[in-house]
């Protein structure tokens, strides 16, 4: 009887794991790297490289930001550097909300630790295929400071995600 529970219980596992997986159908590359004591460093990228085959279809980037609550602000600063594979770059500095008015974090989670999902470019077309590369910075600085902050604390992943315009 026990094994039969057991059988049950492990096809079923896996039936919602297989459903999990297949509903990611947008997803073309989706990586994550952890920073280092949760500490992201004012002089460290976080690098992405990406290859690109198809020319014509539109897609849409994010840059995915895990967050604990030792993260004291309610925004974030990052300038962002696309590398493209004949070596044309475009740099961008970008502002994100990280908190509502209350202080409470946007992003999604049930624990401490917060995910939020944030539009880097809509609709682009990359205009030649090959290996390109994504530098992502921090640029956070306190009020009325010209120096960045060196160690930007509470930021634990930083991501990067392609995703397919249905």
């Amino acid at each position: 009887m026990l094994k039969k529970i057991s059988n049950s219980i492990v096809l079923k596992v896996l039936a919602l794991l297989l459903i999990l997986v297949s509903c990611d159908s947008k997803r073309i590359f989706d990586e994550y790297t952890s920073i280092e004591n949760n500490k992201w460093d004012i002089n460290s990228s976080v690098a992405y490289q990406f290859e690109v085959q198809d020319t014509l279809a539109k897609r849409n980037l994010f840059i995915n930001i895990r967050n604990n609550n030792d993260y004291e602000y309610s925004n974030l600063f990052l300038i962002t550097k696309m590398s493209f594979p004949d070596g044309h770059k475009i740099v961008d500095t970008l502002e994100y909300d990280m908190a509502d008015k209350n202080g409470e974090f946007l992003g999604k989670g049930f624990t401490e630790l917060k995910e939020s999902k944030l539009f880097y470019k809509e609709q682009i077309l990359f205009p030649i295929q090959g290996t390109y590369t994504l530098d992502i910075f921090q640029a956070m600085r306190k009020g009325g400071e010209v120096e960045g902050i060196n160690a930007l604390e509470g930021i634990v992943n930083v991501g990067f995600r392609i995703e397919k315009i249905n």
